[in-house]
């Protein structure tokens, strides 16, 4: 979040009288970025679960008959929906972070689109 001169005034200092033209203003950008970022998490989970029952293959054909390979398998699948559950979490999050960004923008337009008519005289104006 930003604090930042409003587009229709014109650049420099703020007026003599205070930030009478500051406005306050949000941006979707860190929103986006973690959308990304989630979306990143999805595609680089991807490939685990393939590497994960390549490397199991390789592993229980020197294992033989050990007792152990039935708790191996039961962790293993115990990881795969874990790794499946963690794709599905963060895809939908991803989506979720941009219709955050999506509303905020829209309430942001809703909200200047309202006080558009007021108009606010600034600390010693002679209006």
């Amino acid at each position: 979040m930003t604090v930042v001169r409003g587009t229709s005034e014109p650049a420099g200092p703020p007026p003599v009288g205070g930030d009478c033209g500051r406005r306050l203003r949000h941006s979707d950008g860190p929103w986006v970025k973690a959308a990304g970022g989630a979306d990143a998490l999805v595609t680089q989970l991807a490939p685990v679960r393939s590497e994960l029952a390549l490397a199991h293959q390789g592993l229980m054909a020197g294992a033989g008959r050990l007792t152990a390979l039935a708790e191996l398998a039961a962790v293993r699948e115990s990881w795969e929906r874990r790794i499946q559950a963690a794709r599905g979490e963060c895809g939908s999050l991803a989506a979720k972070l941009r219709d955050v960004a999506r509303t905020q923008g829209a309430t942001n337009e809703a909200v200047r689109s309202s006080f558009a008519a007021v108009a606010v005289p600034c600390q010693g104006d002679e209006r």
